[in-house]
């Protein structure tokens, strides 16, 4: 037996009690006469003692060797510690050791194995086992484990069956590049791996499976950004005989006890919110409502005089900063710098300031008065003691620019607080959008998802104005989940594929399997999958998700650890039937 208890376990309540621990060295103070261990495993810290007075000599020259990281084994009585130490739950005891033994060495680790490390993110990620053993990361880890327990467990009570879906799938034209899989056996034929279970989640539901889900790895090959990876994990639903009700309330029910188990916080409303008003009142279709800041159209009142950077944009618009009006010149002129990065665009700022006498002061009083400036503090809801900071330009543009800047000004301001929770659906999504490089509408969603009831006719006029039956479901400014009420008939499927652009071949060979299953008798059906990597994230107090994976990519989708991807040998290649590689 390599240990009786765990480090983290032994409390004065154990005083005299003969145990083995087994651990790694923490640290070690040596005294010459009297030696002092930290011994650390994923339970907590034990101090063990080795005294020249009640320690044999043999066992004191093998503690005298001991460095950072070495894996021991000790035994020994507990005994009551002389100087307690309050910070850990083993502080008030420590083990006389009568003897250790070393079970396997350790070089000097290239960073410190502590909660506040001095390893940068890169080689922290090159040698990330050895940063798993710190604090802050196993805790991350254990976090997830809670919370895919907690959706499993939630899941079960409510009759869905997890059901596992193949890995090697068929490669589709739609939504991001797969990450292809050559075969061997079929030369010159192609598997993909799965962006999502998608089309095998609607067959069980065909099969009459009514409630599925899945925790499972799905795969993208697309351009990096510091939170994307190019493997992730989701939690796959989809429920039979569903409207779009149904799903919003078994989903809202499902983040309720997430948000209750795991951060005992209790969530009376998630309010719903149509894709056109999150684009109009915050400029994007993820708002983080945890704060106000909502935009102010302005073009009715600024349009009306002299000002051309107005008079030709297509938007102006504006935000109200919260007791923003104590910024000075110099943080303003910050703030029109930062917006006017290439990253977000804007050409400039323009700002009013609301003092506390009622009075307006902006950058353009030379073509506003007063009473203009009043009217947009009263569009915007600014408060004297405000700033209103205000845009203008293309719409698209401008309310993404604008967004931006809301963000930024609240994470200056600390309005986007880690222990607040806000959740809010999103709602009547465009159905289709309109790509200009490829001059054809696209599906916003996936070409699986059923228009809103009653708005089918209008593919055939306003193809751009149909609304997808379709939901987001956002946390504190993050999409965490997305899903729509599926198409289940094979006309309604065969006339998206054709406003897609697919002839009735592309279509019969890219999703035939589909099409010929709703011919035995599909159910109506709808679903939505959680990104489970963000989720856990932000349930955690934070934003970046590979705090969240045990072993995750870099920004250039690459394995620092074990130097993935790679190339591999020619005759790998000859076998798969591929181009032999003339780099090796």
């Amino acid at each position: 037996m390599y240990r009786t208890h765990s480090n983290g376990e032994l409390r004065a309540s154990d005083i005299n009690t003969e145990v083995t621990l087994a651990g790694w060295v923490q640290k070690t103070r040596d005294k010459g006469f009297m030696i002092w261990v930290d011994l650390r495993d994923r339970y907590g810290i034990t101090q063990l003692i080795f005294d020249e007075e009640r320690t044999q000599k043999s066992v004191m020259e093998t503690a005298s060797k001991l460095g950072r990281e070495f894996v021991i084994q000790a035994k020994g009585t507990v005994i009551a510690r002389e100087s307690k130490n309050p910070n850990i739950p083993t502080g008030d005891i420590e083990i006389l050791v009568s003897e250790v033994t070393i079970l396997n060495e350790a070089l000097t680790p290239p960073f410190t194995i502590e909660n506040e490390t001095d390893g940068g993110e890169d080689l922290r990620m090159k040698y990330r086992y050895l940063d798993i053993r710190r604090n802050p990361v196993r805790e991350n880890l254990v976090f997830r484990h809670k919370v895919t327990m907690a959706v499993r467990n939630y899941l079960s009570e409510k009759e869905f069956v997890e059901v596992e879906t193949p890995y090697l799938i068929k490669s589709t034209p739609e939504g991001a590049r797969d990450f292809v899989v050559p075969s061997r056996m079929n030369e010159g034929q192609f598997y993909a791996l799965p962006q999502s279970p998608q089309t095998f989640k609607q067959l069980l539901m065909v099969g009459g499976m009514d409630k599925y889900f899945q925790i499972v790895k799905c795969f993208r090959d697309e351009d990096l950004r510091a939170d994307r990876q190019p493997e992730f994990t989701q939690i796959d639903c989809e429920m039979a005989f569903v409207e779009q009700e149904d799903i919003l309330n078994t989903f809202e029910g499902l983040t309720r006890h997430l948000l209750k188990e795991l951060n005992g916080v209790n969530v009376a409303e998630f309010p719903r919110m149509t894709y056109d008003d999150a684009m109009k009142k915050y400029g994007n279709d993820k708002p983080d409502i945890r704060f106000g800041m909502e935009f102010g159209e302005l073009n009715e009142v600024t349009q009306h005089k002299d000002f051309n950077v107005f008079n030709q944009a297509e938007l102006v618009v504006g935000i109200a900063v919260p007791g923003g009006n104590t910024y000075t010149r110099k943080e303003i002129d910050k703030l029109t710098d930062w917006v006017k990065r290439p990253q977000i665009g804007a050409l400039g700022m323009v700002y009013c300031r609301c003092n506390e006498d009622g009075s307006f002061k902006s950058s353009v009083d030379k073509f506003y008065d007063q009473e203009d400036l009043a009217k947009w503090a009263d569009i915007t809801g600014a408060k004297a003691g405000d700033l209103i900071c205000v845009l203008s330009g293309d719409t698209h543009k401008v309310r993404a620019q604008l967004s931006a800047l809301r963000m930024e000004l609240a994470e200056r301001e600390g309005l986007r607080k880690a222990n607040e929770f806000a959740p809010l659906w999103v709602v009547d999504f465009p159905l289709l959008e309109w790509d200009e490089e490829t001059e054809r509408y696209h599906a916003m969603h996936h070409p699986f998802t059923s228009p809103k009831p009653g708005q089918l006719d209008l593919l055939e006029t306003n193809p751009g104005d149909v609304k997808a039956n379709a939901y987001d479901l956002v946390l504190n400014g993050n999409e965490i989940g997305g899903g729509s009420i599926r198409i289940h008939d094979k006309e309604t499927q065969a006339l998206m594929f054709d406003y897609l652009g697919f002839t009735p071949e592309e279509a019969k060979a890219q999703f035939g399997f589909l099409m010929d299953a709703f011919q035995y008798g599909a159910p109506p059906h709808g679903g939505i999958a959680f990104g489970l990597d963000r989720l856990v994230s932000i349930l955690g107090g934070q934003e970046t998700i590979r705090d969240f994976i045990a072993f995750p990519k870099n920004n250039s989708g690459r394995d620092v650890m074990i130097d993935a991807p790679a190339v591999i040998d020619n005759e790998q290649l000859k076998e798969l039937g591929l181009q032999l590689n003339l780099k090796s």
